[in-house]
């Protein structure tokens, strides 16, 4: 796989009908080692070890219902009280990063209404803070503490 811009990590790996799968420790089980999901396993890492968040607070891949439409979110970081910390969106590192991007970060968002937003295609890495009163995000050049 590609080499991303994210410390060197560990990770397990199984070969199965020539097909290589990477073991995902969040939802417990292999997954399809495609380019994106490179990105979400190295993603899930720095949120656990370089930024230190709690395993037990996220969450990888679940489905959720915007304006009747289904979507399926990369991760999220709850707070112990259970509203969204952080909501993570994870792209190829083919593809680049732009306006459409953030446009489907900020609509998950409308209903996730998550505090901070990453998103990252391995490569390039951008933080956002939500501003609920103007609605719009203010970009962050790191993520913060856990609280």
């Amino acid at each position: 796989m590609q080499q991303l811009n994210f410390p060197t990590y560990s990770f397990r790996f199984k070969n199965s009908e020539n097909k290589v799968a990477i073991f995902d420790e969040i939802r417990k089980k292999f997954i399809l080692l495609t380019p994106e999901e490179w990105v979400r396993q190295n993603t899930i890492q720095f949120i656990l070890q370089e930024k230190k968040y709690p395993k037990s607070y996220l969450n990888v891949e679940k489905i959720i219902k915007i304006n009747d439409l289904i979507k399926r979110y990369d991760i999220v970081v709850f707070q112990p009280n259970g509203k969204i910390f952080l909501l993570i969106e994870c792209k190829s590192p083919e593809v680049s990063i732009n306006q459409n991007t953030f446009d489907q970060i900020a609509r998950y968002n409308l209903s996730l209404k998550a505090e901070y937003l990453m998103v990252t295609n391995g490569l390039n890495h951008y933080f956002c803070q939500m501003d609920f009163e103007k609605e719009e995000y203010i970009f962050l050049k790191e993520l913060p503490e856990f609280r």
